[in-house]
């Protein structure tokens, strides 16, 4: 099976309350193996974690090590796979497209948080940027448009709907609305028609909840990476020795 674009957007469209579209975040081809072995209709890269498997921290991985790690990734498993590209690294949307395509990613997360300034991007060039991307991508890739003011303690949703608006008035696909509070969920979904991503951390109520309240689709970021990590450490600590249950080696 080959997959698509149009294939990763239907998974998004006439779903019922309560049954988001859950997509796991691999961080490798095992990974994603794995969830895709369990039964995931599709998966959706998370950078952090991916940054992680490749010796980086959280946002410093270089471009050319990412778009590799994802093609690695999407190469093993027929399910279609969405890449978290972070803010694009710079390029252009010729180019980045182009290199999105040759990873065999369907779907790209694009976030609107300049990467060398850690602060919001200005939502209106970032929109005229987005339309570029779906210019260029037409229907070929899913854009997700992650809207970043809950994470840079900006708190009033106005100015997330404000961005939400923007940036599927300029092609997106979905909205990801990172960091909001739950109980703001319901004011979002009122606001777009357009499928929303929210982030599910261990603290956040549970998945069908998330669904009840407005949530589309819901992604993890790093959180499955870091658990698989804490369990190769509580194994490699029994192993050497100062786990339970095991003489040093």
């Amino acid at each position: 099976m080959t997959a698509t674009a149009g294939a990763f957007r239907a998974l998004h469209h006439g779903r019922e309350p309560g049954d988001p579209l859950v997509l796991p975040g691999p961080w490798d081809a095992a990974s994603a193996r794995a969830f895709a072995d369990a039964g995931f209709p599709a998966l959706a890269t998370p950078s952090a974690g991916v940054s992680a498997s490749l010796g980086h921290e959280d946002g410093e991985a270089p471009a050319d090590e990412m778009f590799a790690a994802v093609a690695r990734i999407a190469r093993a498993v027929a399910v279609p796979v969405s890449a978290d590209v972070e803010d694009g690294y710079g390029l252009p949307p010729q180019e980045l497209v182009a290199r999105l395509l040759q990873t065999g990613a369907v779907g790209c997360n694009i976030e609107d948080t300049d990467r060398a300034t850690k602060s919001l991007k200005d939502p209106h060039r970032h929109a005229d940027w987005l339309a570029e991307i779906r210019a260029e991508a037409g229907d070929a890739l899913f854009v997700n448009a992650r809207v970043d003011t809950f994470l840079r303690a900006v708190g009033d949703p106005a100015e997330a709907v404000a961005r939400m608006r923007l940036y599927v008035a300029a092609g997106a696909d979905c909205v990801y609305p990172i960091g909001v509070p739950s109980g703001q969920l319901p004011l979002l979904r009122a606001a777009t028609e357009a499928p929303i991503n929210v982030f599910a951390p261990a603290s956040d109520p549970p998945v069908a909840e998330l669904g009840r309240l407005g949530a589309t689709r819901i992604t993890f970021g790093p959180g499955l990476h870091r658990r698989a990590q804490a369990a190769v450490a509580d194994m490699a600590r029994e192993l050497y020795g100062t786990g339970p249950g095991r003489a040093k080696l």
